[in-house]
């Protein structure tokens, strides 16, 4: 087991953010000693790391509480979970698209500046 402090050196979360997510709801299964004190367990990491990346990656807090709760209902939700999971990998994947789509804008007028850069110092374009 181990305290708020361990955990928030191992994730680099804050202690106040991880507060907030068991207040939320969304680490459901922190235990506590005799004084009150938060004990994780590593399956407290694993749902710390998933709830991260689900909020890195634009979800909700509402979404992942709803998700939280269709878990706590047990495996006849998993085909609503595994529907919310797709959702949001769709969501993902359309914005990494987007990513690119500007990336590859940037890029454009970076070898822009290459070309304005040669033919600024009457130099050859190195690629």
């Amino acid at each position: 087991m181990m305290n708020i402090k361990e955990v928030t050196l191992m994730t680099g979360i804050t202690a106040s953010t991880l507060r907030y997510y068991e207040t939320e709801g969304l680490l459901p299964f922190v235990k506590r000693d005799d004084n009150g004190k938060r004990l994780y367990d590593q399956e407290d990491l694993e749902w710390i790391h998933f709830v991260t990346a689900l909020r890195l990656t634009g979800m909700p807090i509402v979404q992942i509480q709803k998700y939280v709760r269709l878990f706590h209902e047990g495996d006849e939700t998993i085909a609503e979970r595994k529907k919310m999971m797709l959702e949001h990998k769709g969501e993902i994947e359309k914005k990494i698209s987007e990513l690119y789509r500007n990336l590859d804008k940037i890029n454009y007028k970076l070898a822009l500046y290459d070309v304005l850069e040669a033919q600024i110092n009457n130099t050859d374009i190195k690629i």
